[in-house]
């Protein structure tokens, strides 16, 4: 178990001992933080699988994408692999481990986040619901947005006292790290990559209404909590102050990031803009009080997810938005509530038990308890400096954003016939029976395998975020090819069922404890990248690009409550699929692009009820069989 730092003098020695022929230039990724990231657990380090191990998996991984002569190139291109790049490389990632707390989260963070350039909205960052309400004036609305601030306030001194419960897996406790990355946290758009700034010992919020930002204080400087009737006598006066709608300059932060770097560069030479900018950036979170979307004409779910995730584009709440906080908060006057949150932070998991806390502290009475407490501060206006060619940004920005709201297809539905009791009575794992229902679900439409991602935790390492699971087996599409076969027996298919579950959950087990693919690989990647070494051909295979293009990008995220995370898909003729699976029914948020005519996320919801259904019953009428 290691508990050191990676000493980058110690390993840029050792480097060079082992390969004194190369260039090796290692950045260790500087972080602005006050935060100490503790092992205090004494978890161990991400191993780095065999070789061998990975490469065998691989193989199977893609043999539901390749023809009999594709797959026979394919394994005589790891073999070569095999024996001759990918020592070297792999001696590489060992050498990494042993001197660092995790070999791969600082490669994560950047290639997966970092350093990617699409918008964050849509592309990244998901947005949550919560349970939906009914506001009937102002007031009701504003008691209900001082107990959502109070309740965040709440859990993130828990948080900093290290009072919050450990997480667990089984008896394996997990790294709890990501907590402390969600409050005060700010993605800043830099060229090429961007930066997280952590601000833990914030004191301040900012609160949005029509554009408008405001500072608001609560948590005072000798560290009490403002009373409820405070907290809202000051959101009332944030109210009565920004009836006029102010610029969309937040809007800027939903764009491509390299033309929202641009703008940033921009406002940051103003003195005001600066200052401002530093508020929000050092803000625990965001409360963004929003107006009802106008566009479309979408069930309730359905738009308070599209609210989350987007905003709405220009004539929505946008603008509204700083989408470069890692927590957004969202309280309609509709009734909608949520969160938007900025993902590279932190997995959608920690996010989900903060939205319990929060959804049943609102519910509780304990923020009646707090006392007044001595502050003379009122909401301080954040007014930004705009002049033509950030109007020009800002206008580009919005078309931008609303191409994208407008083409992201949503469909957010709550699946009442049955629930995780239902799968677990029949001793079957939940989440394992729902993957291979996505699966059935995407090859009943396009009557082919879809490339199939599913993220697992490795929180059981210190620093761990996640690895892939490749949902898509050959046992996954046997059963789907079984199930629509009108010819087969409920015990063919009960069989196949049984078998595609097994493979799944041998998958999820070896990727939360690090044994996955994925990851291996991209360290490999990277690690020839590094050495200055050519682009291994295994890399530029047909299998390793259609096993990567996930047509599928899924997650598990449950909250006890009634809510559900929606997020947009990776691929252009992919779908996302979120689930909440509680105990007697299952939230989903589907998503594909509307301008891909491969896609519909109706189409992909009938699909995925209708096969959710078929495997119920099949189980159902065959009780006998001992799965």
């Amino acid at each position: 178990m290691l508990s050191k730092k990676c000493s980058m003098s110690n390993y840029l020695r050792i480097q060079s001992f082992l390969f004194p022929s190369s260039s090796l230039h290692f950045q260790e990724n500087k972080l602005s933080t006050k935060i100490k990231f503790l092992n205090k657990f004494n978890l161990p380090s991400l191993p780095v699988p065999k070789l061998n191990q990975t490469l065998s998996k691989y193989l199977k991984s893609v043999e539901p994408f390749l023809s009999e002569h594709e797959l026979a190139k394919t394994s005589a291109i790891v073999k070569k692999f095999e024996e001759n790049e990918g020592p070297s490389l792999q001696k590489y990632l060992e050498l990494k481990a042993q001197n660092c707390e995790n070999w791969l989260s600082e490669w994560w963070d950047n290639t997966a986040y970092l350093e990617y350039r699409d918008p964050v909205t849509v592309f990244s960052s998901p947005g949550l619901v919560y349970p939906l309400q009914e506001f009937s004036n102002e007031g009701e609305r504003l008691t209900y947005a001082a107990k959502m601030i109070l309740g965040a306030v709440d859990y993130k001194i828990l948080i900093d006292k290290d009072l919050i419960p450990v997480d667990k897996m089984g008896n394996n406790v997990l790294d709890m790290n990501q907590y402390k990355k969600v409050f005060g946290t700010c993605r800043i758009p830099r060229p090429t990559r961007d930066e997280l700034k952590f601000n833990p010992d914030s004191k301040h919020i900012v609160v949005v209404r029509n554009n408008n930002f405001f500072k608001m204080e609560v948590i005072t400087s000798d560290g009490q909590i403002p009373s409820f009737n405070q907290i809202f006598s000051q959101l009332n006066y944030i109210i009565k102050n920004s009836e006029i709608l102010g610029a969309p300059v937040g809007i800027l932060t939903s764009d491509n990031r390299d033309n929202w770097c641009r703008a940033y560069a921009l406002l940051s030479q103003d003195k005001t803009n600066r200052n401002i900018l530093d508020t929000i950036e050092t803000a625990l979170f965001l409360l963004c009080l929003d107006t009802p979307l106008p566009k479309w004409n979408d069930d309730t779910l359905t738009l308070a997810a599209k609210q989350c995730i987007h905003g709405g584009g220009f004539d929505g709440n946008s603008g509204n938005r700083w989408f470069d906080k890692t927590l957004q908060f969202l309280v309609g006057i509709d009734g909608i509530v949520g969160l938007t949150y900025e993902h590279s932070p932190s997995e959608g998991q920690p996010i989900a038990i903060l939205t319990d806390h929060i959804v049943n502290y609102i519910k509780g009475s304990s923020w009646k308890t707090l006392p007044d407490v001595k502050t003379d501060k009122y909401p301080e206006p954040l007014r930004f400096n705009v002049g033509d060619e950030l109007n020009k940004a800002v206008d580009i920005a919005a078309l931008n954003v609303d191409k994208l709201s407008d083409n992201l297809d949503l469909n957010v539905f709550n699946f009442t016939e049955f629930g995780k009791d239902f799968v677990k009575s029949q001793k079957l794992s939940p989440d394992s029976f729902i993957q291979i229902a996505i699966q059935y679900a995407f090859y009943r439409i396009h009557k082919v395998p879809g490339a199939h991602y599913e993220s697992a935790a490795t929180r059981k390492y210190i620093h761990g975020r996640t690895e892939t699971i490749r949902s898509c087996s050959v046992e996954s599409v046997a059963f789907s090819k079984e199930m629509l076969d009108n010819s087969s027996s409920d015990a063919k298919k009960i069989v196949a069922l049984r078998n595609a579950i097994n493979a799944h959950k041998k998958y999820t087990i070896d990727a939360i404890n690090g044994f996955g693919i994925d990851r291996h690989l991209l360290g490999l990647k990277l690690a020839a990248k590094e050495l200055g070494k050519d682009l291994p051909e295994i890399y530029k295979d047909i299998a390793f690009a259609k096993s990567s293009q996930m047509r599928l990008s899924t997650s598990q995220v449950a909250t006890q409550c009634q809510g559900v995370m929606a997020y947009g898909p990776l691929v252009p003729n992919g779908y996302g699929c979120c689930y909440n699976p509680r105990p007697k029914d299952i939230f989903f948020a589907v998503s594909c692009f509307d301008d891909n005519p491969e896609t519909d996320a109706t189409n992909f919801r009938n699909a995925l009820e209708t096969s959710l259904m078929d495997m119920h019953n099949l189980l159902a009428r065959n009780q006998q069989h001992k799965l």
